[in-house]
């Protein structure tokens, strides 16, 4: 065996090179403006005032707002905005009325985060609400405040919502903007993978982009039908829009599987009805689509000329069978199902303990040593503690990084800007990074924040430099704890992160692959069988996520996941190929029988119990006995044994 070269020797793990790779991401222009407005215009009106502690609060509200600030949608940005900040309200009032009270402090402290973690599960609104009312009542119960204990939470609120205020300034001029450019994106990633339907490596690429594109569209459409009165016809138009991208989604992978490519006018004709959309316009001018040649081409044809339809009408009725595909639930029931999950999910306690255990520890060990300014270590705790937001391991090394970054360029400010009037263009320079970075990753994000967040610190504390080693000493400290105490020692399985989501996924498949050949008279069947196939990509989606975040992590979690990893891809196979048999019979092949569809599904289920028992699965028997090798079902039945094959301990084992 040759030796290993010195520079290979030397180079850095992979999972250190993922986790430091920056995400490629275009600079939100709109956002860094507002930001810079946002965190300066506080300042420069509590100097001018005399009071410039008063701005620092507000620009502290305002700090929140613009990490919060991530929303297309005008009426996503109230909520991603406006519900945090009355958390943070909360936080802040609870933690300054504890402030100094020694142990009733750390008592109460730890008990927001559990409450905190808890809320943090709902979905991602309440993941920032339940972050800033952490964050608030860490602050509040670690600084000295000035005013009264209402006049903190009052600031802090007003600059949050001066964020919103700026945000939602172009609302009267650009409403249902975001949504419609939602939807035209959503078209050109179907016109995409059409376009790569032959080509094997970039049409699993372009399907994937497909199940995001549709998730955001979704999301955007359906939270602004949510809080819309009454019926809204532009929003049952773009549902609509939305739906009829479904008959495309389902013909493409029978394209793929046939493997010739589809005629360039195919995807074309797709982009000028994006375009059309982009615009709000009825007029895609002519398809010019050829005559289609085999079942795949004319399942393509039928549901893009069935879509240009939808675009092209004026007719807003015909949009009206449609939109049963993405009707939102009632507000009520969808508290009912939140606050059912809040007390009731296993999940929900599980963070809510984690988080506490750590906070809990953070403020015992300040409380008993001496930290100055020891608010620090639970503020880290609480950013990296976050696994929704990503590998907690990973957070952790990056926080650390990002705030010895940051801390270099804090040095230089607080060294050489006086404070005073400076203040104001300097904060606009650092405010503008913020939403600049934070696209790249939370490093980034962090090496951002922490200068803006040390120069309103010493606005009211004035430590000036002296702050600088303590905060490095703070974040490692509680990078430390969140490490040992939140990671290492949690007793989380790799079947509570990620096993059992793909089992769960992989079920699911089995109960598609029946529900794709079952009776289709009742007119509720197609849209149901359309409902569950979006739900498996965007719950597959969210799985490919947690992997990617797996990835970045030491072993043996980084490669067990890449040893995981091709079994997720089998299962979107094993659903592409359901969806494509289907799309056969519907052009006329024979139906699959019964004992063939539901041997098919007792293989998966099958395989979906083997990963819920075991990381390293015993060998999987295949047996499909008596089968039509000719029948529709064929493609399926060998995705089916591809994936129960990765799932072999010489594949599996780590």
């Amino acid at each position: 065996m040759r030796p290993e070269p010195p520079a290979r020797r030397l180079a850095p793990p992979e999972w250190l090179v993922r986790t430091l790779r920056p995400h490629p991401a275009p600079i939100p222009w709109a956002a860094v403006a507002r930001a810079c407005l946002a965190l300066s215009l506080p300042l420069a009106i509590g100097l001018a005032a005399g009071q410039p502690a008063y701005g620092a609060l507000a620009s502290m509200g305002a700090l929140s707002g613009v990490i919060g600030d991530t929303a297309d949608a005008y009426r996503m940005r109230i909520l991603n905005i406006a519900v945090p900040q009355l958390f943070g309200a909360v936080g802040v009032t609870v933690g300054s009325l504890v402030f100094g009270h020694g142990w009733v402090a750390v008592a109460t402290v730890t008990g927001v985060a559990l409450v905190s973690g808890m809320i943090s599960t709902i979905g991602a609104v309440a993941s920032v609400s339940g972050l800033l009312l952490l964050l608030n009542c860490v602050i509040g119960a670690g600084l000295p405040l000035p005013g009264e204990w209402w006049l903190a939470p009052l600031l802090m609120t007003g600059g949050g919502l001066l964020v919103l205020a700026l945000a939602l300034l172009a609302w009267p001029m650009r409403s249902g903007v975001p949504e419609r450019a939602a939807v035209a994106a959503t078209y050109r990633s179907v016109a995409n993978m059409l376009a790569s339907a032959a080509d094997p490596e970039n049409y699993v690429e372009t399907r994937y982009a497909l199940t995001q594109s549709l998730n955001q569209a979704y999301d955007l459409v359906l939270a602004r039908r949510a809080l819309a009165h009454g019926r809204n016809p532009e929003l049952v138009r773009l549902l609509a829009l939305l739906n009829a991208l479904t008959p495309i989604a389902e013909a493409a992978p029978a394209a793929h599987q046939h493997g010739v490519p589809l005629p360039a006018a195919v995807p074309d004709a797709v982009r000028r009805l994006a375009d059309a959309v982009d615009t709000g316009s009825t007029d895609a001018g002519p398809l010019d689509l050829p005559e289609p040649e085999g079942p795949a081409a004319r399942a393509v044809d039928h549901a893009v000329r069935h879509a240009a339809d939808l675009v092209t009408s004026k007719d807003t009725h015909r949009t009206h069978d449609a939109d049963r595909l993405g009707r939102p639930a009632a507000l009520r029931v969808r508290a009912t199902r939140a606050a059912r999950h809040l007390v009731l999910s296993g999940a929900s306690w599980r963070y809510g303990l984690r988080l506490a255990v750590c906070i809990g520890i953070a403020q015992i060990l300040v409380s008993t040593v001496p930290v100055p300014r020891s608010y620090w270590v639970a503020l880290t705790i609480t950013f990296v503690l976050k696994p929704d937001f990503g590998s907690v391991f990973s957070r952790a090394v990056l926080r650390a990084l990002g705030t010895a970054v940051g801390l270099v360029l804090a040095t230089v400010v607080l060294a050489e800007v006086p404070r005073g009037w400076w203040d104001v263009p300097v904060m606009m320079v650092l405010a503008a990074l913020i939403p600049a970075l934070t696209p790249r990753g939370y490093g980034y994000q962090t090496a951002a924040i922490t200068p803006a967040i040390l120069l309103l610190s010493d606005t009211l504390n004035h430590q000036g430099i002296g702050l600088v080693l303590p905060r490095l000493l703070d974040s490692l400290m509680g990078c430390a704890i969140a490490l040992v105490a939140g990671y290492l020692l949690w007793p989380e399985s790799w079947h509570t992160r990620i096993g059992d989501r793909l089992a769960d996924a992989v079920a699911d498949t089995a109960t598609y692959v029946e529900r794709a050949f079952g009776p289709s008279a009742d007119p509720d069947v197609p849209a149901a069988r359309a409902r569950m196939r979006r739900r498996l990509y965007r719950d597959l989606s969210v799985i490919r996520s947690e992997f990617q975040r797996a990835l970045t992590e030491p072993p043996p979690i980084g490669r067990r996941a890449a040893a995981w990893w091709p079994l997720v891809v089998a299962v979107e196979r094993i659903v592409d190929a359901t969806t494509a048999a289907r799309i056969r019979v519907k052009q006329g092949a024979p139906v699959p029988g019964p004992a063939e569809v539901a041997q098919a599904a007792e293989q998966l289920r099958e395989l979906a119990e083997r990963l819920r028992v075991s990381d390293v699965l015993e060998g999987v028997r295949v047996d499909f006995s008596e089968a039509d090798r000719d029948g529709v079902l064929e493609p399926v039945r060998q995705e089916v044994a591809a994936a129960r094959a990765i799932a072999s301990p010489d594949r599996r084992k780590v």
